[in-house]
């Protein structure tokens, strides 16, 4: 009788909070159908990019197959570790995310984000824009408990990451199936960021679910069902004939 497949990881890059904290209801719903990796960031380091990615570069399995998610502002960083081609890379998995600023027009005020109270947004503010009608206290108070982990000067750090930020040559280098799962109603990312990465890399599906930019927060069960059903296809696609073949002999 054949094994049982071993469990794919799925390694969890958090938005721009870095914490990880966020991640419960998607690992909740997903069921322990994944062995979970959740990468967290320095909260009280001025780090860019670069130096984010190598912390979780650092973070991959050594050992056994993975699938990388990168939310919100970790796209870029999910980008850089797949066109790396680290071994055992299955496939990648983006969410409200962007391959280059999604806000181009924002540039310029790279300059001003060693000044801006990025500290000091109200809650309602943020909630707007993360959230929108979907917001509930209890999503308010943790993305309040979230944020006060970080420091003001990690938060500019990463505010100045985003608006320099272009990794659309990396993003053509990958060679795995890449899914796209974009938040009908976001606030934050437009829908002309995954129109972007559709273009740049083909091998893209966009999948379109209900909720806000907060999407694997709000709408878990809906994003688990659509990993679970990326990483089961890239599974089967993965199986060489000769695999196949060895497997149905030993059942």
């Amino acid at each position: 009788m054949a094994e049982a497949k071993a469990k794919l990881t799925l390694v969890l890059l958090p938005g721009m909070d870095g914490t990880a904290t966020l991640f419960e209801p998607l690992i909740a719903a997903l069921g322990g159908s994944f062995h979970i990796r959740c990468v967290a960031y320095p909260c009280d380091q001025a780090l860019g990019y670069l130096e984010l990615a190598e912390v979780a570069r650092q973070a991959l399995p050594a050992e056994g197959k993975f699938i990388v998610l990168g939310e919100s502002f970790s796209g870029p960083i999910a980008i850089s570790l797949a066109a790396s081609q680290s071994a055992g890379l299955l496939g990648v998995i983006l969410c409200s995310t962007f391959a280059r600023n999604p806000h181009p027009l924002f540039k310029p005020l790279r300059r001003l984000a060693d000044i801006l109270p990025v500290k000091l947004l109200p809650n309602a503010v943020l909630s707007y824009f993360l959230m929108g009608r979907f917001a509930n206290p209890q999503w308010r108070a943790a993305l309040d408990g979230a944020l006060a982990q970080v420091s003001a000067a990690a938060f500019r750090a990463r505010l100045k990451a985003v608006l320099a930020v272009d990794v659309s040559a990396q993003l053509r280098r990958l060679q795995t199936p890449l899914l796209y799962l974009q938040a009908r109603h976001d606030r934050v990312v437009p829908a002309a960021a995954a129109r972007h990465i559709a273009s740049t890399y083909p091998a893209t599906q966009i999948l379109a679910l209900d909720g806000p930019h907060f999407l694997l927060q709000i709408a878990p069960q809906a994003a688990a069902a659509a990993i679970q059903a990326y990483a089961l296809k890239l599974a089967e696609a993965s199986e060489t004939p000769l695999t196949r073949s060895r497997q149905n002999l030993e059942a």
